[in-house]
């Protein structure tokens, strides 16, 4: 099958849509230096398969003048310098149009790379008193009771869908709708690492000391992120993410453990 572009309006910007044999690619620009590839409009275990392979793809055979990637849930976004793609041999006049035509090619040979094997990574959590300030309130919210909290939390097998936000955090799926809670009506302008809180339907972990509005309802004292290590994020998208309920003197114990072994 020929690919076709046809350009179309995507809000106030050129979008173009590339059919292929495969599920088509949407790709629209976001600035004159990247574009962001629309692969649905859901949240699923499914799309963000395809959506890390693809990444994974361009990683692989990137194109000249590429710069990064940055995956989300449904969508992709390719970082590339302009004026090395405008002198590169790409097919196109533009830059939308080269790195669109090339996008499209690549996704021919979607199917062809391999899904590395998800990691299952257990987290150690002490839930509510100081480490978890807001576990009372989500638990009110939905009428349950702090240790029904804690239950349906730690009970729950999650996934990675991504890392953003700050480096290290990841965004989890699967949380029951049981224990949602909406962000915080106003922000803390600190939140100590480890930190592990609640926002509408996801839950996480605050891998660095930074402000943020989610409901906390626990801390590990696990390094989520640390740059001195080989591979600085423990968590990558894909993994798996399972927490383990501990108390307040485990806690104290391998958080003074970590904090030996990272020099603290």
């Amino acid at each position: 099958m020929v690919n076709q572009i046809i350009p179309t309006k995507f809000g106030s910007q050129l979008s173009i849509h590339l059919p292929l044999m495969r599920t088509a690619l949407s790709i629209y620009p976001i600035s004159e230096k990247a574009v962001t590839i629309a692969f649905g409009d859901r949240i699923s275990e499914e799309l963000m398969h395809r959506i890390n392979n693809f990444d994974k793809l361009i990683r692989e055979h990137p194109f000249e003048g590429l710069r990064t990637t940055i995956p989300a849930y449904d969508t992709l976004s390719v970082f590339f310098d302009p004026l090395q793609v405008l002198k590169s041999n790409l097919p196109g006049k533009t830059c939308l149009q080269k790195v669109s035509n090339y996008l499209g090619q690549l996704n021919e040979t979607e199917t062809t790379t391999i899904q590395s094997e998800p990691q299952l990574i257990t987290i150690p959590v002490c839930y509510g008193g100081t480490p978890g300030p807001d576990l009372a309130d989500v638990a009110a919210l939905n009428k349950l009771t702090t240790e029904e909290v804690i239950n349906i939390h730690s009970s729950v097998t999650y996934l990675v869908h991504m890392i953003g936000f700050v480096p290290g955090f990841a965004y989890l799926g699967g949380m029951p709708e049981t224990i949602a809670a909406p962000r915080k009506a106003t922000p803390r302008a600190v939140i100590p690492a480890g930190s592990v809180g609640i926002a509408g339907m996801q839950t996480g972990v605050y891998p660095l000391q930074t402000p943020g509005g989610w409901q906390l309802i626990g801390q590990t004292p696990v390094k989520l992120f640390d740059p001195t290590r080989a591979v600085p994020a423990l968590l990558k998208a894909s993994d798996r993410v399972q927490f383990k309920r501990i108390g307040m003197d485990e806690f104290c114990h391998l958080q003074k453990a970590t904090d030996a072994d990272t020099g603290n």
